[in-house]
Protein backbone atom coordinates (compact mmCIF):
# COMPACT_ATOMS: atom_id res chain seq x y z
CA UNK A 1 0.00 0.00 0.00
CA UNK A 2 1.19 3.52 -0.85
CA UNK A 3 0.99 5.93 2.07
CA UNK A 4 0.27 9.01 -0.03
CA UNK A 5 -0.58 9.67 -3.67
CA UNK A 6 -0.72 13.12 -5.20
CA UNK A 7 -0.87 14.65 -8.65
CA UNK A 8 -0.47 18.04 -10.29
CA UNK A 9 1.91 20.12 -12.34
CA UNK A 10 5.62 20.24 -11.60
CA UNK A 11 7.65 22.81 -13.53
CA UNK A 12 11.26 23.54 -14.28
CA UNK A 13 12.43 26.35 -11.99
CA UNK A 14 14.99 29.00 -12.90
CA UNK A 15 16.08 31.03 -9.86
CA UNK A 16 18.13 34.18 -10.42
CA UNK A 17 21.27 34.35 -8.34
CA UNK A 18 21.48 38.17 -8.42
CA UNK A 19 19.20 40.45 -6.39
CA UNK A 20 17.54 43.17 -8.44
CA UNK A 21 15.38 43.47 -11.57
CA UNK A 22 15.21 40.17 -13.39
CA UNK A 23 16.32 41.73 -16.67
CA UNK A 24 19.79 42.21 -15.19
CA UNK A 25 20.15 38.61 -14.03
CA UNK A 26 22.89 36.69 -15.82
CA UNK A 27 23.12 33.49 -13.79
CA UNK A 28 20.32 31.14 -12.79
CA UNK A 29 20.08 27.94 -10.76
CA UNK A 30 18.01 25.26 -12.46
CA UNK A 31 15.72 23.08 -10.39
CA UNK A 32 12.06 22.13 -10.19
CA UNK A 33 9.02 23.16 -8.22
CA UNK A 34 5.37 22.27 -7.80
CA UNK A 35 3.20 22.29 -4.69
CA UNK A 36 2.21 18.63 -4.94
CA UNK A 37 5.70 17.33 -5.74
CA UNK A 38 7.11 19.46 -2.90
CA UNK A 39 4.75 17.68 -0.51
CA UNK A 40 5.62 14.32 -2.07
CA UNK A 41 9.32 14.90 -1.41
CA UNK A 42 8.66 16.12 2.13
CA UNK A 43 6.55 13.10 3.08
CA UNK A 44 9.04 10.69 1.47
CA UNK A 45 11.93 12.23 3.40
CA UNK A 46 9.99 11.65 6.59
CA UNK A 47 9.83 7.95 5.92
CA UNK A 48 6.71 7.15 3.89
CA UNK A 49 5.91 5.54 0.54
CA UNK A 50 4.76 8.28 -1.83
CA UNK A 51 3.57 8.36 -5.43
CA UNK A 52 3.37 11.43 -7.70
CA UNK A 53 1.40 11.49 -10.97
CA UNK A 54 1.64 14.17 -13.64
CA UNK A 55 2.27 15.04 -17.27
CA UNK A 56 5.67 16.34 -18.36
CA UNK A 57 7.07 17.34 -21.73
CA UNK A 58 9.30 15.08 -23.78
CA UNK A 59 12.15 17.47 -23.08
CA UNK A 60 15.14 17.93 -20.79
CA UNK A 61 12.97 19.56 -18.14
CA UNK A 62 10.64 16.57 -18.10
CA UNK A 63 13.67 14.31 -17.64
CA UNK A 64 14.86 16.54 -14.80
CA UNK A 65 11.53 16.17 -13.02
CA UNK A 66 11.50 12.39 -13.41
CA UNK A 67 15.05 11.86 -12.20
CA UNK A 68 14.89 14.32 -9.31
CA UNK A 69 11.67 12.96 -7.83
CA UNK A 70 12.83 9.38 -8.24
CA UNK A 71 16.10 10.29 -6.57
CA UNK A 72 14.12 11.59 -3.59
CA UNK A 73 12.40 8.23 -3.19
CA UNK A 74 9.11 9.19 -4.84
CA UNK A 75 7.38 6.66 -7.10
CA UNK A 76 7.04 8.74 -10.28
CA UNK A 77 4.25 8.24 -12.79
CA UNK A 78 5.28 10.97 -15.27
CA UNK A 79 3.19 10.74 -18.43
CA UNK A 80 4.92 12.08 -21.57
CA UNK A 81 3.14 14.84 -23.45
CA UNK A 82 3.77 16.58 -26.76
CA UNK A 83 3.44 19.97 -25.05
CA UNK A 84 6.41 21.52 -23.27
CA UNK A 85 7.08 21.27 -19.55
CA UNK A 86 5.96 24.43 -17.76
CA UNK A 87 8.49 26.96 -16.48
CA UNK A 88 8.74 28.98 -13.27
CA UNK A 89 11.09 31.97 -13.03
CA UNK A 90 12.03 33.21 -9.58
CA UNK A 91 13.72 36.55 -9.03
CA UNK A 92 14.61 38.46 -5.88
CA UNK A 93 13.66 42.09 -6.60
CA UNK A 94 14.97 43.18 -3.20
CA UNK A 95 16.46 41.32 -0.27
CA UNK A 96 12.93 40.98 1.15
CA UNK A 97 10.76 40.52 -1.93
CA UNK A 98 10.61 37.53 -4.31
CA UNK A 99 8.84 37.68 -7.67
CA UNK A 100 7.64 34.40 -9.19
CA UNK A 101 6.50 34.26 -12.82
CA UNK A 102 4.92 31.20 -14.46
CA UNK A 103 4.94 30.11 -18.09
CA UNK A 104 2.41 27.29 -17.95
CA UNK A 105 -0.48 28.08 -20.30
CA UNK A 106 -1.01 25.00 -22.49
CA UNK A 107 1.85 23.22 -20.73
CA UNK A 108 2.16 19.46 -20.44
CA UNK A 109 1.09 19.55 -16.80
CA UNK A 110 -2.11 21.45 -17.62
CA UNK A 111 -3.21 18.68 -20.01
CA UNK A 112 -3.80 16.05 -17.32
CA UNK A 113 -7.08 14.14 -17.79
CA UNK A 114 -9.14 11.76 -15.64
CA UNK A 115 -7.96 8.90 -17.87
CA UNK A 116 -4.40 9.57 -16.65
CA UNK A 117 -5.37 8.64 -13.09
CA UNK A 118 -5.50 4.87 -12.67
CA UNK A 119 -8.21 4.29 -10.02
CA UNK A 120 -6.17 1.44 -8.53
CA UNK A 121 -3.30 3.82 -7.74
CA UNK A 122 -5.73 5.96 -5.73
CA UNK A 123 -7.44 3.03 -4.01
CA UNK A 124 -4.00 1.70 -3.04
CA UNK A 125 -3.18 4.85 -1.05
CA UNK A 126 -3.96 5.83 2.53
CA UNK A 127 -4.08 9.55 1.63
CA UNK A 128 -4.92 11.40 -1.58
CA UNK A 129 -3.33 14.86 -1.37
CA UNK A 130 -4.55 17.68 -3.64
CA UNK A 131 -4.22 21.42 -4.05
CA UNK A 132 -6.58 23.99 -5.51
CA UNK A 133 -3.88 24.87 -8.03
CA UNK A 134 -4.64 21.86 -10.21
CA UNK A 135 -8.34 22.57 -10.89
CA UNK A 136 -7.41 26.12 -11.90
CA UNK A 137 -5.08 24.97 -14.69
CA UNK A 138 -7.67 23.67 -17.18
CA UNK A 139 -11.09 22.06 -17.51
CA UNK A 140 -9.51 18.62 -17.85
CA UNK A 141 -7.46 19.16 -14.70
CA UNK A 142 -10.60 20.17 -12.83
CA UNK A 143 -12.36 17.02 -13.96
CA UNK A 144 -9.29 15.01 -12.94
CA UNK A 145 -9.60 16.32 -9.40
CA UNK A 146 -13.31 15.45 -9.26
CA UNK A 147 -12.59 11.97 -10.57
CA UNK A 148 -9.81 11.35 -8.05
CA UNK A 149 -11.90 12.53 -5.09
CA UNK A 150 -14.83 10.36 -6.16
CA UNK A 151 -12.60 7.29 -6.38
CA UNK A 152 -10.89 8.05 -3.08
CA UNK A 153 -14.09 8.56 -1.12
CA UNK A 154 -15.65 5.40 -2.50
CA UNK A 155 -12.56 3.48 -1.38
CA UNK A 156 -12.35 5.06 2.07
CA UNK A 157 -9.10 6.89 1.24
CA UNK A 158 -8.46 10.04 3.28
CA UNK A 159 -8.62 13.20 1.12
CA UNK A 160 -6.27 16.10 1.93
CA UNK A 161 -6.56 19.54 0.30
CA UNK A 162 -4.19 22.49 0.56
CA UNK A 163 -5.96 25.54 -0.87
CA UNK A 164 -2.76 27.16 -2.21
CA UNK A 165 -4.74 29.96 -3.84
CA UNK A 166 -3.15 31.50 -6.95
CA UNK A 167 -4.85 34.70 -8.05
CA UNK A 168 -3.06 34.57 -11.40
CA UNK A 169 -4.87 31.31 -12.22
CA UNK A 170 -8.45 32.14 -11.25
CA UNK A 171 -10.43 34.94 -9.58
CA UNK A 172 -11.53 34.69 -5.93
CA UNK A 173 -15.22 34.19 -6.69
CA UNK A 174 -14.55 31.26 -9.02
CA UNK A 175 -12.06 29.68 -6.65
CA UNK A 176 -14.39 30.18 -3.70
CA UNK A 177 -17.31 28.56 -5.48
CA UNK A 178 -15.22 25.50 -6.35
CA UNK A 179 -13.86 25.24 -2.81
CA UNK A 180 -17.33 25.46 -1.23
CA UNK A 181 -18.45 22.66 -3.51
CA UNK A 182 -15.42 20.52 -2.71
CA UNK A 183 -14.82 21.09 1.00
CA UNK A 184 -17.53 18.69 2.15
CA UNK A 185 -15.61 15.85 0.49
CA UNK A 186 -12.31 16.70 2.19
CA UNK A 187 -11.00 15.12 5.40
CA UNK A 188 -7.95 17.36 5.95
CA UNK A 189 -7.85 21.04 4.96
CA UNK A 190 -4.82 23.35 4.94
CA UNK A 191 -5.39 27.09 4.54
CA UNK A 192 -4.11 30.51 5.40
CA UNK A 193 -6.61 32.89 7.01
CA UNK A 194 -7.14 34.71 3.71
CA UNK A 195 -7.65 31.42 1.89
CA UNK A 196 -10.11 30.20 4.51
CA UNK A 197 -12.20 33.31 3.99
CA UNK A 198 -12.60 32.35 0.33
CA UNK A 199 -14.92 29.66 1.73
CA UNK A 200 -16.48 31.26 4.78
CA UNK A 201 -16.77 34.86 3.53
CA UNK A 202 -16.92 34.83 -0.28
CA UNK A 203 -17.52 38.58 -0.41
CA UNK A 204 -14.28 39.34 1.46
CA UNK A 205 -11.51 39.45 -1.14
CA UNK A 206 -9.16 41.68 0.83
CA UNK A 207 -5.72 40.29 1.52
CA UNK A 208 -5.87 37.53 -1.05
CA UNK A 209 -3.04 38.98 -3.09
CA UNK A 210 -0.84 38.34 -0.05
CA UNK A 211 -2.03 34.74 0.33
CA UNK A 212 1.33 33.24 -0.56
CA UNK A 213 3.18 30.17 0.59
CA UNK A 214 5.21 32.36 2.93
CA UNK A 215 2.21 32.45 5.25
CA UNK A 216 2.65 28.74 5.87
CA UNK A 217 6.13 28.92 7.37
CA UNK A 218 7.92 29.77 10.58
CA UNK A 219 5.68 27.87 12.93
CA UNK A 220 6.77 25.74 15.71
CA UNK A 221 6.99 23.24 18.31
CA UNK A 222 5.13 23.96 21.50
CA UNK A 223 1.58 23.00 20.58
CA UNK A 224 -0.94 23.61 23.32
CA UNK A 225 -4.70 23.80 23.71
CA UNK A 226 -6.11 27.26 23.07
CA UNK A 227 -9.41 28.70 24.04
CA UNK A 228 -12.00 30.02 21.63
CA UNK A 229 -12.69 33.67 20.97
CA UNK A 230 -9.88 34.54 18.59
CA UNK A 231 -10.75 35.28 14.98
CA UNK A 232 -8.43 32.56 13.67
CA UNK A 233 -9.90 29.98 16.06
CA UNK A 234 -13.41 30.85 14.93
CA UNK A 235 -12.30 30.56 11.33
CA UNK A 236 -10.92 27.07 11.98
CA UNK A 237 -14.21 26.03 13.61
CA UNK A 238 -16.22 27.51 10.73
CA UNK A 239 -14.18 25.61 8.17
CA UNK A 240 -14.58 22.42 10.16
CA UNK A 241 -18.36 22.87 10.09
CA UNK A 242 -18.26 22.34 6.32
CA UNK A 243 -17.09 18.77 6.85
CA UNK A 244 -13.29 18.38 7.21
CA UNK A 245 -12.24 16.37 10.27
CA UNK A 246 -8.95 18.24 10.54
CA UNK A 247 -8.48 21.95 9.73
CA UNK A 248 -5.04 23.54 9.74
CA UNK A 249 -4.98 27.34 9.61
CA UNK A 250 -1.52 28.76 8.91
CA UNK A 251 -0.94 32.14 10.52
CA UNK A 252 2.53 32.99 9.21
CA UNK A 253 4.58 34.82 11.83
CA UNK A 254 1.79 34.20 14.37
CA UNK A 255 2.07 30.39 14.19
CA UNK A 256 -0.72 27.96 13.30
CA UNK A 257 -3.99 26.54 14.60
CA UNK A 258 -5.37 23.02 14.23
CA UNK A 259 -9.04 22.15 14.73
CA UNK A 260 -9.54 18.40 15.12
CA UNK A 261 -12.31 16.49 16.85
CA UNK A 262 -13.69 19.54 18.60
CA UNK A 263 -10.28 20.47 20.02
CA UNK A 264 -8.13 23.48 19.15
CA UNK A 265 -4.34 23.39 19.25
CA UNK A 266 -2.03 26.33 18.63
CA UNK A 267 1.64 26.50 17.66
CA UNK A 268 3.88 29.50 18.22
CA UNK A 269 6.50 30.60 15.67
CA UNK A 270 10.04 29.28 15.42
CA UNK A 271 12.77 31.85 15.18
CA UNK A 272 14.78 30.88 12.11
CA UNK A 273 16.63 32.90 9.50
CA UNK A 274 14.46 33.09 6.40
CA UNK A 275 16.31 32.73 3.11
CA UNK A 276 13.49 31.83 0.71
CA UNK A 277 9.83 31.77 1.86
CA UNK A 278 8.46 29.81 -1.11
CA UNK A 279 7.51 26.26 -0.19
CA UNK A 280 6.91 26.82 3.51
CA UNK A 281 3.24 25.85 3.29
CA UNK A 282 4.12 22.70 1.37
CA UNK A 283 6.65 21.77 4.05
CA UNK A 284 4.01 22.32 6.72
CA UNK A 285 1.53 20.05 4.94
CA UNK A 286 4.20 17.38 4.39
CA UNK A 287 5.17 17.36 8.06
CA UNK A 288 1.58 17.12 9.28
CA UNK A 289 0.62 14.39 6.83
CA UNK A 290 3.76 12.36 7.55
CA UNK A 291 3.03 12.28 11.26
CA UNK A 292 -0.68 11.62 10.71
CA UNK A 293 0.35 8.61 8.64
CA UNK A 294 2.70 7.55 11.45
CA UNK A 295 -0.15 7.65 13.99
CA UNK A 296 1.38 10.49 16.00
CA UNK A 297 -0.58 12.46 18.59
CA UNK A 298 -2.22 15.72 17.51
CA UNK A 299 0.43 17.66 19.43
CA UNK A 300 3.29 15.76 17.81
CA UNK A 301 2.01 16.03 14.25
CA UNK A 302 1.52 19.79 14.62
CA UNK A 303 5.05 20.09 16.01
CA UNK A 304 6.44 18.19 13.03
CA UNK A 305 4.41 20.30 10.61
CA UNK A 306 5.77 23.46 12.16
CA UNK A 307 9.35 22.21 12.10
CA UNK A 308 9.10 21.16 8.45
CA UNK A 309 7.59 24.54 7.51
CA UNK A 310 10.41 26.33 9.28
CA UNK A 311 13.09 24.18 7.64
CA UNK A 312 11.61 24.96 4.21
CA UNK A 313 12.51 28.66 4.41
CA UNK A 314 16.10 28.23 5.56
CA UNK A 315 17.72 27.78 2.13
CA UNK A 316 17.14 28.60 -1.53
CA UNK A 317 14.66 26.40 -3.37
CA UNK A 318 11.10 25.21 -2.93
CA UNK A 319 11.91 21.83 -1.34
CA UNK A 320 15.67 21.36 -1.00
CA UNK A 321 15.84 22.04 2.74
CA UNK A 322 12.82 19.93 3.75
CA UNK A 323 13.89 17.79 6.72
CA UNK A 324 14.48 14.12 7.29
CA UNK A 325 13.59 12.62 10.65
CA UNK A 326 17.07 13.14 12.10
CA UNK A 327 16.93 16.84 11.16
CA UNK A 328 13.88 17.58 13.29
CA UNK A 329 15.89 17.62 16.52
CA UNK A 330 18.03 20.51 15.21
CA UNK A 331 15.35 23.16 15.73
CA UNK A 332 14.73 24.45 19.22
CA UNK A 333 17.47 22.50 20.98
CA UNK A 334 20.10 24.09 23.19
CA UNK A 335 23.62 24.35 21.90
CA UNK A 336 25.97 26.47 19.82
CA UNK A 337 24.54 25.47 16.45
CA UNK A 338 27.41 23.13 15.63
CA UNK A 339 27.06 19.36 15.27
CA UNK A 340 30.20 17.48 16.29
Amino acid sequence: MTDLVTFGETMALFAARRTGPLRFARDFDLGLGGAESNVAIGVARLGHAVRWIGRVGADEFGDLIRSTLAGEGVDVRALPDEAATGLMIKGRRTADHIDVTYYRRGSAGSRLTPADLDPELIRDARVLHLTAITPALSASCRESVRHAVTVARAAGVTVSLDINYRRALWPPDEAGAWLREMIGQVDVLFATEAEGRLITSPEAEGGLIAATEAEGGLISADAGTVGGGTESAELARALGAFGPRHVLVKLGSQGAIEWSGGRLLRAEPYQVTEVDPVGAGDGFAAGWLADWLAGATPERRLETACAAGAFAVTSQGDWESLPRRDDLRLLGRDGDGVSR
